[in-house]
């Protein structure tokens, strides 16, 4: 039977998966990718396959970094946090390139491009999970269970946004509306993108 202080620790990285879910450069980025898609299946899956890729990242240097007692140092944290918007700044700019075509993205190119993401964000983000989970378990096992659940958290608050974000795909069989979803998001990408290099371009170099 898993211990109530264990069971409570399992529960709150649930949470906050969720939570971690919808923070900003996550939602934007994995909306410059769902939004290329015309069905809510497939939208609803791109948020699946970023959950996946976080998740695997975190499980890889969490545990091990956990396991040999280290932690991610803040210059490395920051210069991944830099990447991060430099990969919203690309998304954004290819979306608005792209949606001049008006053309529906490879689904498979689309859950790939999405894992990729989830991937680079478990990179950036890797640095406060091991954090948090090196104060709460005492071994890379439950560590382990911790990061897993805190993905399922990250899987299940993506894929309900992502399912949000296809309905109008449902709603209105007008091509203006997709259309305009696709650069809109990508133009959010792009600056977003911009203020959060700017915002740990001056923490790395402060």
């Amino acid at each position: 039977m898993i211990q109530s202080g264990l069971l409570s620790i399992l529960l709150l990285g649930f949470t906050l998966g969720i939570k971690h879910a919808t923070e900003p450069d996550h939602v934007i980025a994995v909306s410059t990718i769902a939004s290329r898609t015309k069905k809510l299946s497939k939208s609803s899956l791109a948020g699946v396959f970023w959950g996946l890729g976080h998740t695997a990242t975190l499980l890889v240097i969490g545990v091990t970094a956990v396991a040999l007692g280290r932690q991610i140092p803040e210059t490395l944290a920051g210069v991944l946090e830099f990447f991060v918007g430099l990969m919203l700044v690309y998304l954004g700019i290819t979306g608005v390139w792209k949606s001049r075509a008006a053309k529906e993205t490879n689904y498979q190119h689309v859950h790939k491009k999405s894992f990729f993401i989830g991937v680079v964000h478990g990179l950036a983000g890797s640095a406060a999970m091991v954090l948090l989970t090196a104060a709460s378990a005492s071994t890379g096992f439950e560590a382990a269970q911790f990061i897993l659940i805190f993905g399922a958290g990250t899987v299940a608050g993506m894929l309900l946004f992502t399912t949000l974000l296809g309905l109008p795909f449902l709603v209105s069989s007008r091509e203006a509306i997709p259309l305009f979803l696709i650069k809109a998001t990508s133009l959010i990408s792009v600056f977003y993108g911009l203020y959060y290099m700017f915002e740990t371009g001056s923490q790395i170099f402060a």
